[in-house]
Protein backbone atom coordinates (compact mmCIF):
# COMPACT_ATOMS: atom_id res chain seq x y z
CA UNK A 1 0.00 0.00 0.00
CA UNK A 2 1.17 3.53 -0.73
CA UNK A 3 2.17 5.98 1.99
CA UNK A 4 -0.88 6.85 4.09
CA UNK A 5 -1.77 10.51 4.30
CA UNK A 6 -3.22 11.43 7.71
CA UNK A 7 -6.97 11.70 7.16
CA UNK A 8 -8.92 14.40 8.96
CA UNK A 9 -12.49 13.67 9.84
CA UNK A 10 -14.80 14.51 6.92
CA UNK A 11 -17.32 15.92 9.44
CA UNK A 12 -18.52 19.42 8.56
CA UNK A 13 -20.68 19.85 11.66
CA UNK A 14 -24.00 19.29 9.88
CA UNK A 15 -24.72 15.69 10.88
CA UNK A 16 -28.08 14.21 9.99
CA UNK A 17 -27.39 10.68 11.23
CA UNK A 18 -28.70 11.69 14.66
CA UNK A 19 -32.13 12.19 13.12
CA UNK A 20 -32.16 8.80 11.44
CA UNK A 21 -30.38 9.25 8.10
CA UNK A 22 -28.20 6.26 7.19
CA UNK A 23 -26.08 8.60 5.03
CA UNK A 24 -25.10 11.91 6.59
CA UNK A 25 -26.38 14.93 4.64
CA UNK A 26 -23.27 16.86 5.72
CA UNK A 27 -20.23 14.65 5.14
CA UNK A 28 -21.89 11.82 3.14
CA UNK A 29 -20.45 9.08 5.38
CA UNK A 30 -22.62 6.18 6.47
CA UNK A 31 -24.06 6.36 9.99
CA UNK A 32 -21.82 3.55 11.25
CA UNK A 33 -18.76 5.35 9.80
CA UNK A 34 -19.68 8.53 11.67
CA UNK A 35 -20.12 6.59 14.92
CA UNK A 36 -17.01 4.42 14.56
CA UNK A 37 -14.65 6.98 12.93
CA UNK A 38 -12.33 7.46 15.92
CA UNK A 39 -11.84 3.69 16.21
CA UNK A 40 -10.88 3.18 12.56
CA UNK A 41 -7.35 2.38 11.46
CA UNK A 42 -5.56 4.79 9.10
CA UNK A 43 -6.25 2.35 6.25
CA UNK A 44 -9.98 2.29 7.01
CA UNK A 45 -10.11 6.09 7.19
CA UNK A 46 -8.21 6.32 3.90
CA UNK A 47 -10.68 3.95 2.20
CA UNK A 48 -13.64 6.08 3.31
CA UNK A 49 -11.86 9.29 2.35
CA UNK A 50 -11.03 7.88 -1.09
CA UNK A 51 -14.65 6.84 -1.69
CA UNK A 52 -15.94 10.29 -0.73
CA UNK A 53 -13.25 12.01 -2.84
CA UNK A 54 -14.11 9.91 -5.89
CA UNK A 55 -17.85 10.46 -5.57
CA UNK A 56 -17.56 14.24 -5.04
CA UNK A 57 -15.05 14.68 -7.88
CA UNK A 58 -17.40 12.81 -10.21
CA UNK A 59 -20.35 15.03 -9.27
CA UNK A 60 -18.32 18.24 -9.71
CA UNK A 61 -16.77 17.11 -13.02
CA UNK A 62 -20.28 16.58 -14.42
CA UNK A 63 -20.91 20.33 -14.12
CA UNK A 64 -17.47 21.96 -14.35
CA UNK A 65 -14.19 21.62 -16.20
CA UNK A 66 -10.83 22.72 -14.87
CA UNK A 67 -9.21 24.97 -17.48
CA UNK A 68 -6.23 26.26 -15.47
CA UNK A 69 -5.16 24.13 -12.50
CA UNK A 70 -2.37 26.48 -11.31
CA UNK A 71 -4.87 29.38 -11.32
CA UNK A 72 -7.39 27.30 -9.35
CA UNK A 73 -4.69 26.39 -6.81
CA UNK A 74 -3.58 30.02 -6.56
CA UNK A 75 -7.16 31.20 -5.98
CA UNK A 76 -7.62 28.60 -3.23
CA UNK A 77 -4.54 30.01 -1.50
CA UNK A 78 -5.56 33.64 -2.00
CA UNK A 79 -9.10 32.97 -0.78
CA UNK A 80 -7.65 30.95 2.13
CA UNK A 81 -9.84 27.96 1.31
CA UNK A 82 -8.86 24.95 3.40
CA UNK A 83 -8.49 21.90 1.19
CA UNK A 84 -6.97 18.47 1.47
CA UNK A 85 -4.10 18.49 -1.02
CA UNK A 86 -4.39 14.75 -1.72
CA UNK A 87 -7.99 15.16 -2.94
CA UNK A 88 -8.94 15.42 -6.58
CA UNK A 89 -8.80 19.05 -7.83
CA UNK A 90 -12.50 18.82 -8.70
CA UNK A 91 -13.17 18.52 -4.97
CA UNK A 92 -11.25 21.77 -4.56
CA UNK A 93 -13.75 23.50 -6.86
CA UNK A 94 -16.52 22.36 -4.53
CA UNK A 95 -14.62 23.75 -1.52
CA UNK A 96 -14.31 27.06 -3.36
CA UNK A 97 -18.04 27.08 -4.16
CA UNK A 98 -18.96 26.28 -0.57
CA UNK A 99 -16.87 29.20 0.62
CA UNK A 100 -18.09 31.79 -1.86
CA UNK A 101 -20.25 30.74 -4.80
CA UNK A 102 -22.14 34.05 -4.54
CA UNK A 103 -18.94 36.08 -4.97
CA UNK A 104 -17.65 34.31 -8.10
CA UNK A 105 -18.92 36.01 -11.24
CA UNK A 106 -16.38 34.69 -13.74
CA UNK A 107 -15.38 31.08 -13.00
CA UNK A 108 -12.58 31.29 -15.61
CA UNK A 109 -10.77 33.72 -13.29
CA UNK A 110 -10.70 30.86 -10.79
CA UNK A 111 -9.43 28.25 -13.23
CA UNK A 112 -12.64 26.47 -14.12
CA UNK A 113 -15.64 26.78 -16.42
CA UNK A 114 -19.24 25.59 -16.37
CA UNK A 115 -20.05 22.71 -18.69
CA UNK A 116 -23.04 22.80 -21.02
CA UNK A 117 -25.96 22.27 -20.36
CA UNK A 118 -25.46 24.03 -17.00
CA UNK A 119 -24.36 27.41 -18.35
CA UNK A 120 -27.63 29.12 -17.43
CA UNK A 121 -27.49 28.12 -13.75
CA UNK A 122 -25.97 30.34 -11.06
CA UNK A 123 -23.04 28.89 -9.11
CA UNK A 124 -24.99 28.60 -5.81
CA UNK A 125 -27.60 26.46 -7.59
CA UNK A 126 -24.89 24.28 -9.13
CA UNK A 127 -23.20 23.96 -5.73
CA UNK A 128 -26.47 22.78 -4.18
CA UNK A 129 -27.15 20.37 -7.05
CA UNK A 130 -23.67 18.88 -6.62
CA UNK A 131 -24.22 18.48 -2.90
CA UNK A 132 -27.53 16.68 -3.52
CA UNK A 133 -26.05 14.45 -6.24
CA UNK A 134 -23.14 13.59 -3.93
CA UNK A 135 -25.65 12.52 -1.26
CA UNK A 136 -27.68 10.51 -3.79
CA UNK A 137 -24.54 8.74 -5.04
CA UNK A 138 -23.44 7.95 -1.48
CA UNK A 139 -26.94 6.70 -0.62
CA UNK A 140 -27.04 4.48 -3.72
CA UNK A 141 -23.65 3.04 -2.75
CA UNK A 142 -24.94 2.35 0.75
CA UNK A 143 -28.11 0.71 -0.57
CA UNK A 144 -26.20 -1.47 -3.02
CA UNK A 145 -23.19 -2.53 -0.99
CA UNK A 146 -24.01 -2.05 2.70
CA UNK A 147 -27.76 -2.47 3.19
CA UNK A 148 -27.81 -5.56 0.94
CA UNK A 149 -24.70 -7.20 2.33
CA UNK A 150 -26.62 -10.43 2.88
CA UNK A 151 -26.82 -10.90 -0.89
CA UNK A 152 -23.10 -11.56 -0.93
CA UNK A 153 -22.81 -13.92 2.00
CA UNK A 154 -22.14 -17.54 1.02
CA UNK A 155 -24.68 -18.91 3.49
CA UNK A 156 -27.66 -17.04 2.08
CA UNK A 157 -29.95 -18.80 -0.36
CA UNK A 158 -32.42 -15.93 -0.64
CA UNK A 159 -32.53 -14.37 -4.06
CA UNK A 160 -30.61 -17.23 -5.65
CA UNK A 161 -31.85 -18.51 -8.96
CA UNK A 162 -32.63 -22.23 -8.93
Amino acid sequence: MSHLVPIRTPCIGVCSTGVGDVVCRGCKRFAHEVIDWNGYSPEQKQAIDQRLDTFLAQCVANKFRIVDLPLLQWQLEVQQIRIQAHHDPYCHIFALLKAGANQITLPERYGFEIRPPHLDKPLPVLRDEIDEEFWILSSAHYDRYIATGDLFSSGSASGAMG
